[in-house]
């Protein structure tokens, strides 16, 4: 499993929210191939179950954590469960949400508190209690922190049906600035990735329907591209390269965004 020694995560501990498919199990399959032991944690166990056993095959280190995002309790025991195994989780990517393809006035009250608590409060709370714990265990002499929240281009730019999708990863994005700042001297490093649209199990459907193909028409390149793009920046965050990078924000979407 050899990797480029600037991102060589040897060493780390990183847990993955929402890594049970999509985004998310390939960002663990990304920091596991880089030398990091992987925490997958996400509410699908049987799902989690399988991408272990995928790590584990090609070599890597990796448990799974049962986790809701928008519960305070059970974040609490997704980050106790890491650490009994192996010690504080040093590199934490906030990736978990969930996202809607209707129109602001087919959504409903439900659909509306849907997106705040797992897109923001999810993220927040995810987040807060992996910096409480580097804080304790002495991350300002360390310097090791990483946290990597996963927005979305959405925040920068309208599409249609992400009314209240895009204004949370606004929000994504907002509190990921102001953490950097808030811990910028406690040894943690927070920054943005905001991916644009790829080929993933969210997105299979949408982009199969004519309407998904005119969209892909409309991007400047007229492609879509594979989700491993995002690899390569997750891993430079996540790594002693970034030591002197926190509250930025990396969009990558193939021009998707101009």
């Amino acid at each position: 499993m050899a990797q480029d020694p600037i991102f060589d995560l040897s060493g780390r501990i990183a847990l993955v929210t929402g890594a049970s498919s999509g985004l998310g199990a390939g960002f663990a399959r990304a920091l596991a191939a880089a030398g990091a032991k992987v925490v997958l944690a996400a509410r699908r166990a049987d799902r989690l179950a399988e991408q272990v056993a995928a790590i584990k095959a090609a070599g890597g280190e990796a448990m799974a954590v049962s986790l809701d995002v928008t519960d305070a309790a059970s974040t609490r025991a997704a980050f106790d469960a890491a650490e009994a195994a192996w010690g504080t989780v040093d590199t934490i990517v906030a990736n978990a949400g969930v996202a809607t393809e209707n129109l602001a006035l087919g959504l409903s009250v439900e659909d509306v508190d849907g997106l705040l608590a797992a897109n923001i409060r999810g993220v927040f709370l995810t987040a807060t209690e992996g910096a409480r714990r580097l804080d304790a265990a002495g991350s300002r002499e360390r310097q090791h922190g990483r946290i990597v929240l996963i927005g979305s281009i959405t925040a920068d730019k309208l599409f249609p049906a992400t009314s209240v999708y895009g204004a949370t990863k606004a929000a994504v994005r907002h509190l990921g600035k102001s953490l950097a700042r808030e811990w910028a001297r406690r040894g943690i490093n927070v920054n943005i990735i905001q991916p644009g649209y790829f080929q993933s199990e969210m997105t299979a459907a949408l982009f199969e329907s004519e309407a998904g193909r005119k969209m892909v028409d409309s991007f400047p390149r007229r492609r879509m591209r594979p989700a491993t793009d995002l690899h390569a920046p997750l891993l430079y965050l996540c790594s002693d390269a970034s030591l002197g990078v926190t509250g930025s924000v990396i969009t990558v979407d193939d021009g998707q965004s101009l």
